[in-house]
């Protein structure tokens, strides 16, 4: 994985993140200066305000530092090399070039810091002082300093990696929500279809025979409008159904009836046998079939029959399905096609949607004309 850019997880500077800087610089400066003060004023007084004088011009130029860490790192550690003052800017310069860790501008600025420190202390200290001793502590605090900003930068790397590695991962979430919520919109869409799709032809097949018969009397009438009456009230408490799952993830309540599964496929032929509807249904199952299976077996059966009242009211449909945990389930529906007084319009998707909820289930959906008759004809794995 490719390293961020240092720009990248450098926390933003806020006033009491300045504060505390400052009073750091303060205290960094006055150990560096105070013991050194007087015999900077014993040598020249010049030498004591120009200390004072270019260290506060550090304390200045040290606020551009991540404009320009390197240049300003490198300048602060110049000017400490003549001033005590400047000690304070000079730390926080170099520290903050440690936090980049980047090799080639810490050994840089290192360096020039280690040496402008030997030179800081040759000029104040005096000669008791052994050379070696005042090596090994500038070193040591110069490899202190640079230490405790590469570790700071490395702190920040591994949050700004985490807190990224957390918003991807949350991102990525909201999009497998957004495909799941289209999936199951879809979903629903086509459970409306195979719901009203059946219910509505019922009502239509009805209608257009009470506009197709004159030699009704009365009381068949009045029984074909309450058909139409109860069928319209039930696509609606379907609607209402299927329409609940999109105030599921609302409410949190269960508000869709159950879904249909193979032991309600008695039900649904004789339902549509009794609005008029011409079945032979031969069931040669002889186990329980699994939900999932069922259900995709209801929904071809179901469809069937809405496509035979639509296009071909009156005619006989034969209804074959047959099945076996080994072989799968087979259902084949046949319809002879082109006459009958009503003729109810089809846009074909809920065919196209059914071969879709076939395919996901590891089966398989044909249809088309042989001859003169329609033939539906699908196959469903046993544990679909």
């Amino acid at each position: 994985m490719e390293r961020p850019d240092p720009c990248e997880y450098q926390p933003p500077l806020r006033w009491w993140s300045h504060a505390w800087r400052v009073v750091l610089m303060l205290g960094i400066s006055a150990l560096a200066w105070l013991p050194v003060q007087q015999h900077e004023a014993d040598v020249s007084h010049a030498w004591w305000v120009a200390d004072l004088l270019a260290g506060a011009a550090m304390y200045v130029v040290v606020t551009f530092r991540r404009r320009a860490p390197v240049a300003i790192a490198l300048v602060t550690a110049v000017v400490g090399g003549v001033s005590g003052v400047a000690a304070g800017p000079a730390v926080l310069a170099a520290a903050s070039v440690a936090t980049r860790r980047r090799w080639r501008e810490i050994a840089l600025v290192g360096s020039v810091n280690f040496a402008s420190a030997q030179l800081f202390s040759s000029i104040t200290s005096s000669d008791e002082d052994p050379v070696w001793l005042i090596l090994i502590a500038n070193a040591i605090a110069t490899g202190a300093v640079l230490g405790w900003g590469m570790y700071i930068g490395s702190r920040r790397e591994l949050i700004w990696t985490l807190r990224n590695r957390a918003e991807r991962a949350e991102s990525e979430q909201e999009l497998r929500v957004s495909q799941a919520r289209g999936q199951e919109q879809a979903r629903i869409a086509r459970e409306m279809h195979d719901v009203l799709a059946h219910r509505i032809s019922q009502i239509s097949m009805h209608a257009g025979a009470l506009a197709y018969r004159q030699d009704l009397s009365a009381e068949e009438v009045r029984a074909s409008a309450e058909v139409i009456r109860d069928k319209a009230h039930e696509a609606l408490t379907d609607l209402r159904g299927v329409l609940g799952v999109l105030r599921d993830g609302v409410t949190g309540e269960r508000l869709l009836t159950p879904q249909p599964t193979y032991a309600d496929l008695p039900d649904l032929v004789e339902d549509a046998q009794g609005t008029g509807v011409r079945i032979e249904f031969e069931d040669l199952v002889h186990e329980p079939v699994p939900d999932a299976a069922g259900r995709t077996v209801y929904r071809i059966v179901q469809e069937g029959i809405t496509n035979a009242r639509k296009h071909a009211p009156g005619a006989l449909l034969t209804v074959r399905v047959s099945g076996s945990p080994d072989a799968g389930i087979d259902v084949l529906l046949r319809n002879p096609v082109g006459f009958g007084p009503t003729r109810t319009p089809g846009a074909g998707l809920g065919l196209v949607g059914l071969s879709e909820r076939a395919e996901l289930r590891g089966g398989r959906l044909a249809h088309g004309r042989d001859g003169s008759t329609f033939v539906l004809h699908g196959w469903i794995p046993w544990a679909a």
